[in-house]
């Protein structure tokens, strides 16, 4: 399932409320950092060649849409940064992010502003300080045991570690929400799960020297580009997040 417009939804977000999306990705390719095997958008686009939206158009669409919404007194709890992709790969992101916030500012005061994001690319200084002036910046952290994270997330190009992944996600000092999926399955004939006791551990591990504000779980709720994969449920997900909240953390289940 592509996003087939810059500005989409609103849609009531399992762990957001009533959220605004900002696709920053081609409406026509899925173009990402990750080639997760469970992206409800599918795998990656392998031609590159398709246009971004401009800076201007982004600000002229949303702008649009969120005085609509305040005519019609339908205010967004958030806009969110999502779409076909990881929106950090916009070559204006640090510029569409001040245009939003203040769009959000003058229009919707009262909403949060949110970026979902791979963390891929939380190392490059303007993406850093972009996501440093965001309500919620809100990374991927699916796994601390390096095959598991290979395995379900797909990593292109830049070879991304564990190690490496905890180093740059600590330097935001608390200020980010982890976001995990959880789930089990197949792919290429092996197996998958990242709720073991082994990767539970190493997970909760990784999140003491992480100290996110907060910790989201969730698992799989739409069709995958791979089908051997299956959902963790809610009764499941509420025992991993008891354990995290015994370390302190503040966690949200998406059942």
């Amino acid at each position: 399932m592509l996003f087939d417009q810059i500005i989409f939804g609103p849609i009531h977000s399992r762990r957001l409320g009533l959220s605004l999306g900002v696709n920053l990705l081609p409406v026509d390719a899925k173009i990402c950092s990750f080639n997760c095997i469970y992206c409800e958008c599918g795998f990656n686009t392998t031609i590159q060649d398709f246009p971004f939206p401009t800076r201007a158009q982004v600000s002229e669409i949303l702008s649009a849409k969120l005085q609509q919404m305040n005519t019609e007194g339908e205010i967004p709890d958030v806009i969110t940064f999502a779409g076909n992709g990881e929106p950090t790969l916009h070559p204006d992101f640090e510029g569409i992010i001040d245009d939003t916030i203040e769009l959000r500012n003058k229009f919707c005061p009262t909403a949060k502003v949110s970026v979902l994001s791979n963390s891929t690319r939380i190392h490059k200084p303007h993406i850093f300080n972009a996501l440093n002036k965001v309500d919620n910046n809100i990374l991927k952290f699916d796994s601390a045991i390096d095959r598991t994270m290979k395995l379900i997330d797909q990593p292109v190009g830049k070879q991304i570690s564990i190690k490496w992944l905890i180093e740059q996600l600590k330097k935001f000092d608390g200020k980010l929400i982890i976001q995990t999926m959880l789930l089990r399955g197949k792919y290429q004939g092996e197996s998958i799960d990242n709720t073991t006791d082994e990767e539970i551990t190493a997970w909760l591990n990784a999140l003491e020297i992480i100290r996110p504000q907060q910790i989201m779980i969730y698992s799989l709720d739409r069709d995958t580009p791979v089908q051997q994969l299956q959902k963790v449920y809610v009764e499941e997900l509420n025992i991993i997040a008891e354990k995290a909240r015994d370390r302190g953390f503040d966690v949200a289940v998406a059942g």
